[in-house]
């Protein structure tokens, strides 16, 4: 991805394309794409792509969803010749110039490098789903946003000034200290949003919006779409937005497509396609049901034992150096949090991106940097975990296991499913036969195939990847779970999926989950209890369904109401 983005921002800037783009800020919803029969097939002749055809406008969004491997991502890689040499390209692409429609190549050959580089960027910028992959981790936020303002023409010594004026838009607080931080320092709600300013630096006539949300919480989901239309219509852009919520899509978006194996099952108008959907998919994707929490009778829950249980915790970051190497100024993440968890329970946490949900996370497995400050009590089992030395912190260590958001970056790409599920039993020495034998039982848990053990990451789906992740973690029998955005990356189906899997472990094997998601569909669905952060400070907390139905503050009212739709 971070190729991917180097080539994207390998555009020159001319004279010529400025002038152009001022002839036409005067046009209204100017026909500026044109995509007919554009098809992508495999060299043993799968076909990635069938013949997708649609036009687009000025100041029009275009959604187009599906489910994982539908072809949605591929078939708009396709229009900036960002796929591999071996794919067959087939299908005409016209692009809106200043004389009229001119074609764009498509098709690999040693001329289409050359012809794309004045439309990569400045013509088409595109916003990729994972910033941190996407991002380049040894350079600050400045210098990146920098690479772009240059490839546009701007004198350095605006740099600083529109850097700023861009990270203000996509409203990121402070954007001055964040000009000095790398990717790594900021939230991934904030990279994604440095990834959007790095597109609207050059001003592109059509911005594809990869999962553009994915990190971000519900009410900066909005913000953000808000933001991007109103961006599309002062600049007089055109949008494609590749999404997997369909409730985003319902209310930004002019026209969709929907996508399956390739293939195009439904086109149209949103409005047309929401209220009166053709075809059986499109109604199976329109009514998502991820089905009711476990039901635990409050009697029943007073006799659970206690698994989790925290006490005015506190976490520090140091964020400015004294003269001399002490901190001087930290900042806090996490402030003064309680929190209680039975067995067999599932809490969910819920908040702005930023507003230490994963800080929390860290800290209850022990995984925070020896630089961030931590204080308050955590028992874990009755253990308080501070007091651990480290060999018995490793041994403790199975008790309490983490599930991150992105599978594909939290698995080991060189190993075997089998090698990444047996991991946590061969570092406590448990033999050959044993750890087999558990690997099968894990998998089978989590309903995947006994022949996937000999598979590797990249041969499987993001679902698959995601219960590969869950299996390595439940091999270790722990008490306590931390999912940490499990189903965000996922599409639509399969996050319905994977709740009712989670639902099911929850059940069968009594274990209680901390559960980190913006998602509040989801959330409701799994957690018996939930608690709101803003600023690192919890604001409410309770039942979930007392929450959903009743929430008393105002910032966990605007959660809510920008969450149920």
């Amino acid at each position: 991805m971070r190729l991917i983005q180097g080539v994207l921002n390998m555009t020159t800037t001319t004279a010529k394309n400025n002038s152009a783009k001022k002839n036409h800020s005067n046009e209204q919803n100017r026909l500026v794409l044109i995509v007919d029969k554009l098809s992508i097939v495999t060299p043993t002749n799968a076909t990635l792509v069938d013949q997708l055809s649609y036009e687009l406008r000025q100041r029009q969004t275009l959604a187009i969803v599906g489910e994982s491997g539908s072809g949605k991502s591929i078939a708009n890689l396709a229009l900036l010749g960002l796929l591999p040499e071996n794919l067959t390209i087939r299908g005409e692409v016209q692009l809106a110039s200043y004389s009229g429609m001119a074609a764009l190549p498509i098709a690999n050959s040693s001329e289409r490098n050359a012809s794309l580089r004045a439309v990569r960027g400045q013509r088409i910028g595109m916003v990729f789903q994972e910033p941190m992959t996407a991002l380049n981790p040894l350079h600050t936020v400045a210098k990146q946003i920098a690479e772009s303002l240059r490839l546009s023409g701007v004198p350095r010594k605006s740099w600083r000034d529109q850097s700023i004026a861009l990270l203000d838009d996509v409203n990121i607080t402070d954007p001055a200290d964040k000009l000095k931080r790398y990717p790594h320092e900021l939230s991934g709600g904030q990279r994604q949003r440095v990834m959007i300013a790095m597109a609207l630096a050059q001003q592109p006539d059509i911005l594809i919006a990869d999962e553009p949300t994915t990190a971000l919480d519900v009410t900066l989901q909005h913000e953000i779409l808000e933001l991007l239309d109103d961006l599309k219509h002062q600049h007089n852009m055109a949008m494609v937005l590749i999404s997997h919520d369909l409730n985003l899509v319902r209310r930004y978006s002019d026209e969709v497509i929907v996508m399956r194996q390739g293939q195009t099952i439904e086109q149209g108008l949103t409005a047309t396609v929401f209220n009166q959907p053709q075809a059986e998919y499109t109604r199976t994707l329109i009514q998502q049901d991820f089905g009711q929490a476990l039901m635990l009778r409050t009697n029943e829950q007073s006799q659970r034992a206690t698994v989790l249980q925290v006490n005015h915790l506190q976490v520090q970051f140091p964020i400015e150096k004294g003269l001399f190497g002490g901190t001087k100024r930290w900042f806090d993440a996490v402030k003064d949090v309680n929190m209680s968890l039975k067995k067999g329970q599932a809490l969910g946490i819920v908040g702005e991106s930023g507003s230490g949900k994963t800080t929390i996370a860290l800290a209850l497995s022990q995984l925070l940097s020896n630089q961030a400050r931590v204080s308050g009590q955590i028992q874990i089992n009755g253990q308080e975990i501070s007091t651990l030395s480290k060999k018995a912190l490793r041994t403790f260590r199975s008790q309490i296991q983490m599930v991150f958001q992105d599978p594909f970056a939290s698995i080991n790409p060189r190993m075997t499913v089998l090698q990444i599920v047996e991991e946590g039993l061969l570092v406590q020495g448990v033999d050959k036969a044993a750890r087999q034998q558990a690997v099968m039982d894990s998998l089978a848990t989590v309903h995947l195939p006994v022949e996937f053990a000999q598979r590797y990451p990249h041969e499987l789906s993001g679902g698959q990847r995601q219960r590969v992740a869950l299996a390595r973690a439940l091999i270790m029998k722990p008490s306590l779970l931390i999912l940490d955005e499990p189903t965000s990356a996922l599409d639509s189906t399969t996050q319905v999926t994977v709740v009712k899997l989670l639902r099911e472990i929850q059940e069968k094997l009594h274990i209680s989950y901390v559960f980190i998601s913006h998602d509040l569909k989801v959330v409701r669905a799994l957690c018996q209890q939930v608690m709101v952060l803003k600023d690192g400070t919890c604001v409410e907390s309770g039942d979930t369904e007392n929450i959903f139905n009743k929430p008393q503050h105002p910032y966990a009212k605007k959660l809510l109401q920008a969450g149920i739709i």
